[in-house]
């Protein structure tokens, strides 16, 4: 249970998203590339940072920043070896870091960096960060004395000819995987730390196909800046899309992110014509999905032709589509979404999906 007699602990939104990858450079070049991500900072040698090179990478709202140690034994090396290319760092954004921490650490959190103030010629960023499950991180960054492009030792990059956005514009949700048996430790993590609450729930019934069956916890701050959904996988026939991508990342680990647009045909049309690959939903889904759905202000012929996914509830409706992983190993892919009222998680379209995960679990040989 949280301690009331805590002060609050208010989170802005996300602040940035870190990867930590095997070859930063080239990721940076992928996100140009493929997802339209402008790179906006360079920290590395150049710069007089030792032991490793990041990549600040921006579109509209989203910031990613990808980083890879410049050595074997380094520790974003030894992650990336483990893991394979993951996400190390959801950092958020506060107004006092140094507060965000102790509270944190009062009400149980374990710390990984106390409070640490990072100063240059454009002011100054206080940092602090804790650790929730495998070897991810929280940040808390408190950036409102500082004017530069990202964070002290990062360098501007001016005019990046390669990226051509398609139109991301924010951070929608953030899904962790767990083991068995661990969701309800970790929701109850982000509630009695982050005062976070529950806004969905979703068990095996919910998730669940002939095969393969999964259970979620959505937790949210309650304004709807930050929703981090907590997955565990749930007993079935054969291995579930959770069990693969824990053997795959080495434990738990951020399974996906969801970014928002507000043009959901013209961003995917974009990504595929950029080379992005997305999950193949089978052409019944769509007789199905319109009877269920109704009308929506897309073409549902645009719809069906590049596999978005539709759902409705009694907020509104929303569209979705998933990318196959990103790398090779079967971890970290992405959701795009774009939302007319819904605040759901297309719950109507978990059995297509779940049946399009399976169909490209079966072609790896691993359910």
């Amino acid at each position: 249970m949280i301690d009331h007699d805590l002060p609050d602990l208010p989170l802005l939104g996300y602040d940035a998203i870190e990867f930590w990858v095997g070859n930063a450079k080239q990721a940076a070049h992928y996100y140009r590339s493929a997802f339209g991500f402008r790179v906006v900072a360079y920290a590395g040698p150049e710069t007089g940072v030792r032991g490793h090179a990041s990549y600040v990478l921006q579109q509209r709202a989203i910031r990613f920043v990808v980083t890879s140690g410049l050595s074997p034994d380094h520790e974003v090396t030894r992650h990336a070896h483990r893991h394979g290319d993951g996400i190390r760092d959801v950092a958020f954004r506060v107004t006092d870091a140094e507060d965000a921490f102790r509270i944190a650490v009062e009400r149980g959190a374990e710390a990984h960096l106390e409070p640490t103030v990072e100063e240059d010629v454009h002011g100054k960023v206080v940092r602090a960060s804790i650790r929730t499950y495998g070897d991810t991180i929280h940040s808390f960054v408190q950036r409102d004395d500082y004017s530069g492009i990202h964070l002290p030792g990062f360098e501007e990059v001016g005019h990046d000819p390669v990226a051509r956005p398609v139109g991301l514009s924010s951070v929608d949700h953030v899904v962790g995987n767990v083991a068995a048996g661990e969701m309800d430790r970790w929701a109850g993590f982000y509630e009695r730390i982050l005062g976070f609450s529950q806004l969905r729930h979703f068990d095996d019934e919910d998730i669940s196909t002939e095969y393969s069956a999964l259970m979620s916890k959505v937790l949210w701050d309650g304004h709807g800046r930050i929703k981090m959904p907590i997955n565990e996988p749930a007993e079935g026939r054969k291995r579930s899309q959770i069990e693969e991508f824990l053997d795959a990342y080495g434990g738990p680990g951020v399974q996906h992110l969801a970014l928002s647009t507000g043009d959901i045909v013209g961003t995917v049309q974009t990504m595929r014509a950029n080379g992005v690959s997305f999950l193949p939903v089978p052409a019944e889904y769509y007789t199905e999905a319109r009877a269920r759905v109704g009308d929506v202000d897309e073409s549902w012929d645009d719809l069906a032709a590049l596999g978005i996914l539709v759902d409705r509830d009694e907020e509104g409706y929303l569209l979705q589509i998933f990318t196959e992983p990103v790398q090779d190993r079967p971890t970290v892919f992405y959701e795009i979404i774009q939302r007319h009222g819904s605040r759901g998680f297309g719950a109507g379209n978990f059995r297509a999906l779940f049946e399009a995960i399976e169909r490209e679990q079966a072609r790896r040989g691993n359910l």
